[in-house]
């Protein structure tokens, strides 16, 4: 990523763990980068394949996906948090609860749509 331009955010070396979520913390590291200067703004995460955080990720996107109210609403949160909070750290801690409440009801629709990481493009 480096070798592109992209510069590794220090501070942010893994995901907010949800509170029910077992085994280690290792489960849950991640790399984040901001783009080259002069490219759209936008934030990287690079996960380690087959790791919780991979999944809750990829869990998440699914589920908003195939809930487009719910996206509305996260969209708007996110949208709201951007306008108000210039502090990166305090605009995460705010968000991670809410993620949270979304990520709880996407474990109980995977579990009803046998969801399975990777089976689809939703």
């Amino acid at each position: 990523m480096s070798i592109l331009g992209y510069s590794q955010i220090e501070g942010f070396r893994s995901d907010h763990r949800p509170a029910h979520a077992a085994g280690s913390d290792i489960e849950w590291e991640k790399w984040f980068f901001n783009p080259p200067a002069g490219q759209r703004r936008t934030n990287t995460h690079i996960r380690i394949e087959g790791r919780a955080n991979q999944r809750y990720a990829l869990l998440f996107r699914d589920y908003l996906r195939t809930h487009p109210a719910s996206a509305e609403s996260y969209a708007e949160l996110k949208l709201r948090l951007a306008h108000n909070l210039a502090d990166l750290k305090m605009y995460a801690e705010i968000k991670d609860p809410a993620v949270d409440l979304i990520y709880l009801a996407a474990e109980e629709w995977a579990t009803l749509v046998k969801w399975k990481q990777g089976q689809s493009d939703a």
